[in-house]
C-alpha cells in the first residue's frame, strides 16, 4: 500500500504492544521514535533492532528509533501513541504533556480504567490536559488485536474512535494497511468501556477452562458478559451497538479463548488453584484485568449498574473467595428475562 504522507509519530510504551505498533507503522513508512522508561532497554532495542524481552522474533527496521527521554520523543510529533499500562497511564502522560505542540492528536492504545479516578484512558488525558490549560485532540485504539499476530502481518481488524468524526478519520488514514484493517468510531466511551471490561471477563473464561469445565461454560461467560458490559456502557452514554462491533463483541471474544490473551491465562492458573500473587509474580507482562477489575467494580457501585460476573471476580481476586464457590454463586442466583427492553 502506497503512503501517502510520511508521519513523525511517538509510541509511548515499548513492551509488547507499543511495540508492535511501531513496527507497524515503521512498515508502512512513517517515522517511529519508541519511547521505554528504561536506558538499557533503549540501547538493546537500537543495537539489536528488536525488543527481545517484550516481542522476541520481530525485526525493526531503521525508521525505529528508541529513546528514554519523553522530551526528545514527543518534540516536533504530530502523533502522539500512548502504550503504556494504566496505573501508570497518568504519571506519564503529566510528564509529556508541556512538549505537545499545536494541534497535535494524542491515541491512547490502552485498555483499561484509573483505579482512583474511575476515568478511561481519554478521559485521564482531557483531565490533565483541561488543567495544563494545553489544547490537543484525542483518539482512542481498540479492538481484537494480539501484538504477537499483528507484528507478524495476520489479518487485523480494529477500530479507533474519537468525539470528531474528521480527526478519526486521520488515526483511521495513519494505522490502515491491507493487513490492518481500521474502522472509525465517535463513541470515545463505549469502546474504551468494551476495551477495559472484557478483560474481566477473560479473567472468567480463565477461571472456567482451569476449572475443567467446556465451551458451553464459556459461551456463557462470553455472552452474559457482554450483557453487563452493554448495561454499564448505555448507562454512561454510550451506543448500545457499539457493543456488537470490533471493540465489543469482537475483542471479548479474543481475549476470552486466546491463548495470547494474558487475562485469560491469570484465569486460567486460578481455576487451577494457583494464588493471585504468585501468577503475577511470574508473569513478564501486565494482566491489565486484575487492575481494572477493582476500578470497574467501584464504578458499577457508582452508577447502581448490576454485574454479576464483575462481583464475583471481584471477590476471587481480592477477597480471596474460592472460584468453585464463585461460580456457584452466579448459578444459584434469581431466575431472571434474558433481554430487558
Amino acid at each position: 500500500m502506497s503512503l501517502l504522507h510520511e508521519q513523525f509519530i511517538a509510541v509511548i510504551g515499548a513492551g509488547s504492544w507499543g511495540t508492535a505498533l511501531a513496527k507497524l507503522l515503521s512498515d508502512k513508512g512513517h517515522r517511529v521514535q519508541l519511547w521505554a522508561h528504561r536506558p538499557e532497554r533503549v540501547d538493546a532495542i537500537n543495537r539489536e533492532r528488536e525488543n527481545k524481552k517484550y516481542l522476541p522474533g520481530f525485526p525493526l527496521n531503521e525508521k525505529v528509533q528508541a529513546s528514554s527521554t519523553l522530551k526528545e520523543v514527543i518534540s516536533g510529533k504530530k502523533i502522539i501513541l500512548m502504550v503504556v499500562p494504566s496505573h501508570v497511564f497518568r504519571s506519564v502522560f503529566r510528564q509529556l504533556v508541556p512538549f505537545l505542540g499545536k494541534e497535535c492528536i494524542v491515541v491512547s492504545a490502552t485498555k483499561g480504567i484509573e483505579n482512583d479516578s474511575l476515568m478511561t484512558m481519554s478521559q485521564v488525558m482531557e483531565d490533565e490536559l483541561r488543567r495544563s490549560g494545553i489544547t490537543a485532540e484525542i483518539g482512542v485504539l481498540t479492538g481484537p488485536s494480539f501484538a504477537k499476530e499483528v507484528a507478524a502481518g495476520i489479518p487485523t481488524a480494529v477500530t479507533v474512535a474519537a468525539r470528531k468524526k474528521e480527526v478519526a478519520a486521520q488515526i483511521q488514514d495513519i494505522f490502515f494497511t491491507e493487513r490492518f484493517r481500521v474502522y472509525a468510531s465517535t463513541d470515545l466511551i463505549g469502546q474504551e468501556l468494551g476495551a477495559a471490561l472484557k478483560n474481566i471477563v477473560a479473567i472468567a473464561a480463565g477461571i472456567s477452562d482451569g476449572l475443567g469445565y467446556g465451551t458451553n461454560t464459556r459461551a456463557a461467560l462470553i455472552t452474559r458478559g457482554l450483557a453487563e458490559i452493554t448495561r454499564l456502557g448505555v448507562k454512561m452514554g454510550a451506543n448500545p451497538l457499539t457493543f456488537s462491533g470490533l471493540g465489543g463483541m469482537g475483542d471479548l471474544v479474543l481475549t476470552c479463548t486466546g491463548d495470547l490473551s494474558r487475562n485469560r491465562t491469570v484465569g486460567l492458573k486460578l481455576g487451577q488453584g494457583k494464588k493471585l500473587q504468585a501468577i503475577l509474580a511470574e508473569m513478564e507482562m501486565v494482566a491489565e484485568g486484575v487492575q481494572t477489575t477493582r476500578s470497574a467494580w467501584k464504578l458499577s457501585r457508582r452508577e447502581g449498574v448490576d454485574m454479576p460476573i464483575l462481583e464475583q471476580i471481584y471477590k476471587v481476586l481480592y477477597e480471596d473467595k474460592p472460584c468453585q464457590q464463585a461460580v456457584m454463586s452466579l448459578l444459584t442466583r434469581d431466575q431472571k428475562e434474558e433481554m430487558e427492553f
